[in-house]
């Protein structure tokens, strides 16, 4: 008897679309503030939940960094920091001068018509966060970074256990509650753009969006490999065709981390040898998130382009940064990058926009997600890239 197949979180999430537009453009006022009161009510849970990922994810993701040899550890989260960096003001410089073209003065009038149209919820629960987003990730890091130091020499493992069971309870949740439920948060989110009448204005815009971001995936894992060919070597076209099995892995996957073993045996194709391959792989598939950078800062300048927001240079490059710095937040489950950058849009939005459970970082959630397998797949390609790099550096300068 064969397993019935799944249906993944993308088409999930567009059939929430579909289904927001159609209850938003056809049924009566009162079943679309049912379907929008749900939606807010996720939105309430998720704000009260978002710091606790934060704690739970960076907090072992620096912890667990004590895993391999200092030397190399060093030389490859500062080639995964510099490669998200890189990718992200990438992204904005691009997204900047190609994005105002598609978005002419009629279709942002249209939008800004329909500011003030949104939908009412029935009921709303006040339910606050323990603790705010930026306190914790401060906790995060100071218990993250002394627990990678102290754990096993002047401390023991307790703490380390207790947060790692922390962070599976968190996982649990994020799999079992948060993932599931997106459809209904698009889903209502899309109800009242529709009722309001944002929608129409606004898709004729995102798929010019969509295709501009998937080119610049395809573009930088062809020049991360360039690099890596050209630093051990070793010809950038066979690298690429080594890594096809990685990267159509992860558009299905969705996840850095399901796509694992797939990856690693594209890097021993690479002749990166075990040692190497075991230690990079793993380690980047937390830490090296270029591809979901080059997806949130394109979809972070579409966003402030179509609600008229001010973006700047200035602000984005200190969200790149605190996003790269802050990216082991990231879980490897779909969704989990933008999950984690929503506490840090406001970076971008302002303080008022940038509201995690308002419409705005809705419509960014549902942008982004629709690009996340994308996204994954450059992630885990530039993984391997970096494995290359680190092959060679290890085997010309540090191995005895």
């Amino acid at each position: 008897m064969k397993e019935k197949k799944k249906l993944g979180l993308v088409p999930k999430l567009i059939i929430a679309i579909i289904l927001g537009i159609l209850i938003g453009q056809f049924l009566p006022e009162a079943v679309c503030r049912i379907v929008v009161t749900l939606s807010g009510l996720f939105s309430t849970f998720l704000k009260f939940i978002i710091p606790l990922m934060i704690l739970a994810y960076v907090t072992m993701g620096i912890a667990d960094l004590t895993q391999g040899a200092g030397k190399l550890l060093l030389i490859t989260v500062a080639l995964a920091y510099g490669s998200t960096l890189i990718g992200g003001t990438a992204s904005y410089i691009v997204s900047s001068t190609l994005f105002p073209s598609f978005m002419n003065a009629s279709a942002l009038e249209k939008i800004a018509a329909t500011a003030d149209a949104s939908l009412a919820s029935y009921i709303s629960i006040s339910l606050k966060p323990i603790l705010d987003t930026l306190s914790a990730v401060a906790l995060a890091f100071v218990l993250g970074l002394c627990l990678s130091t102290l754990r096993g020499k002047t401390i023991g493992n307790t703490l380390y256990d207790g947060m790692k069971d922390f962070s599976g309870i968190i996982d649990k949740v994020l799999h079992s509650v948060i993932i599931p439920l997106l459809p209904l948060y698009i889903c209502g989110t899309f109800v009242d753009m529709t009722y309001s009448g944002k929608t129409f204005a606004i898709l004729s815009i995102l798929w010019k969006v969509f295709i501009v971001v998937i080119l610049m995936h395809l573009i930088y894992i062809v020049l991360q490999f360039i690099v890596a060919g050209t630093v051990s070597k070793k010809n950038p076209l066979t690298l690429i065709k080594n890594q096809i099995p990685g990267y159509t892995t992860a558009l299905g996957t969705q996840s850095s981390a399901a796509t694992i073993p797939v990856n690693l045996e594209c890097a021993a194709n690479d002749g990166i040898s075990e040692q190497i391959r075991n230690f990079v792989v793993p380690l980047c598939a937390n830490i090296h998130m270029a591809g979901s950078m080059i997806t949130i800062t394109a979809c972070a300048t579409a966003v402030c382009l179509m609600n008229n927001l001010p973006i700047s240079i200035g602000t984005v490059i200190p969200f790149i940064m605190t996003r790269g710095g802050a990216m082991v937040a990231s879980p490897g489950a779909p969704g989990g990058s933008i999950m984690t950058a929503l506490p840090f849009l406001y970076m971008v939005f302002g303080p008022e926009a940038g509201n995690p459970d308002g419409a705005i970082c809705a419509i960014m959630v549902a942008l982004y997600i629709t690009q996340d397998s994308f996204g994954t797949a450059c992630n885990v390609s530039g993984d391997n890239a970096i494995g290359v790099i680190v092959e060679s550096i290890y085997s010309r300068f540090i191995k005895k």
